[in-house]
């Protein structure tokens, strides 16, 4: 096992690293910038070291000042958390080849998967479902795009092959719109990733997004922990999280987890992921990969009781996961809510000094927050400030303990989404369950501020 791995981000997942490896009693190095000095985890950690000024680019992104920390610091692995440098192989690469374990998979393995194309040639070939769409990257002539878009039907997706986050994406309903959407897709990828290629999808028109989350290890082991409802979502931005997802029967969910870890021993996987999909009429679809760590995981963790960010640890350390499919056993349900440095309704971010800070408590409560009073919420990242978590017996339970610790949660100085997820867990339909990924969108249309 490893003595000392550094942490190479910032913020919560920061802390929930650092937690874990003070558990498994493993010394943590934290890189952060000039705006997290007062950072709770840099306080906490065994060794900081200021890497750079705000800007991520000069600071969480810089690689060459991360690696120089690590061997500083006799640092013996480096764990990304999400976000930044995470899903990046050249970094993952570099990593290895600076004589560092990069906790997560294998730089192979990240571009394959974040290369939307070739990840979805990947899953056809290992057996998962995905939406109907083109073979590969679309060809330079516009009649055969035109061919492809009439063989799915319309309305159909624009997708940039190595996008991600929502963005590098255009529905199109008409043959007229094709040809000028692609176009205008390729140009917007390729400026914002370095690849221009596209390809096409069908659109599906209300399906809701569940993921499947698994671990595999070195040794060609892998399973899958259950699925996750992450269809509240604006913007492709999720903002509620839940497990197990509501509605769905247990067959379709276990066929297709099954079908996951076959997939991660094809294709050589090692370490945590997620299979994203769409689910429509009882169908699911694959959509993409994420190759790290998600934001949602406390769910999972909650619902299996296996911490995931340990098993990232182990699993790079060389270790055997500690359990087979059949000793995964799902208990209860569990929702999270991201709490976020912004206008609850008109999203605008909202840094600066929180004044009061009062977190919520009680049975079956978890807060993964890196903030406190006094803290300052720097301008220059991403506006989550931390997450609310919450576990029950039955959803029923888990949605009124929610409702109990957002009622509880006191966060002065700044404005949150708290008064958006206070709303939301008394919806009708939220509460039913099985909204679809444009539910949200709609609500806040109703519900004009």
């Amino acid at each position: 096992m490893f003595k000392k791995i550094l942490i190479a981000n910032r913020g919560e997942i920061a802390l929930r690293i650092q937690r874990a490896c003070r558990e498994m009693g493993i010394k943590s190095v934290v890189v952060y910038s000039e705006a997290d000095r007062d950072a709770k985890y840099v306080r906490l950690a065994d060794e900081a070291v200021c890497i750079g000024p705000a800007a991520s680019s000069l600071s969480y992104l810089n690689m060459p000042a991360i690696i120089s920390t690590a061997e500083v610091t006799d640092a013996e692995a480096i764990h990304p958390g999400y976000g930044f440098l995470s899903e990046n192989a050249d970094f993952a690469e570099r990593v290895e080849r600076s004589g560092f374990t990069f906790i997560g998979p294998t730089p192979e393995s990240i571009r394959m998967m974040g290369d939307k194309v070739s990840a979805k040639q990947a899953m056809i070939r290992s057996g998962v479902p995905c939406v109907p769409g083109s073979e590969g990257a679309l060809p330079d002539d516009p009649k055969e795009i035109i061919r492809i878009a009439r063989a799915i039907g319309y309305p159909v997706i624009i997708k940039a092959a190595g996008g991600g986050g929502g963005r590098g994406m255009r529905v199109v309903h008409t043959e007229a719109a094709l040809i000028h959407a692609v176009q205008t897709t390729r140009a917007e990828a390729g400026a914002a990733f370095g690849n221009p290629s596209v390809y096409m999808e069908k659109f599906l028109e209300n399906p809701r997004h569940i993921e499947i989350q698994v671990l595999a290890d070195q040794h060609r082991n892998a399973v899958w922990l259950g699925e996750r409802d992450c269809s509240m979502q604006r913007r492709h931005q999720k903002i509620i999280e839940e497990a197990p997802a509501p509605g769905i029967p247990r067959r379709i969910i276990e066929r297709i987890g099954d079908r996951c870890a076959t997939a991660c021993k094809k294709i050589g996987y090692r370490g945590a992921g997620t299979f994203e999909f769409l689910f429509e009429n009882g169908e699911f679809y694959f959509i993409e990969m994420n190759t790290r760590v998600q934001v949602e995981h406390p769910v999972t963790e909650l619902v299996t009781g296996v911490d995931i960010v340990q098993q990232q640890i182990r699993v790079a350390a060389g270790e055997k996961l500690p359990f087979t499919q059949r000793q995964v056993q799902l208990r209860g349900h569990a929702i999270e809510c991201r709490i976020n440095a912004e206008d609850p309704y008109k999203f605008t971010p909202s840094p600066g000094r929180i004044t009061t800070w009062h977190a919520p408590g009680g049975p079956g409560v978890r807060v993964d927050s890196h903030v406190y009073a006094n803290y300052f919420v720097p301008p220059h990242y991403d506006s989550m400030i931390g997450k609310i978590i919450v576990h029950g017996d039955t959803r029923d339970q888990a949605l009124a303990r929610m409702r109990i610790a957002l009622s509880e949660t006191v966060v002065e100085g700044i404005l949150t989404n708290i008064p958006l997820h206070r709303e939301l867990m008394v919806d009708a339909k939220f509460v039913e369950g099985g909204t679809s990924i444009h539910y949200l969108e709609g609500w806040m249309a109703a519900h004009k501020r």
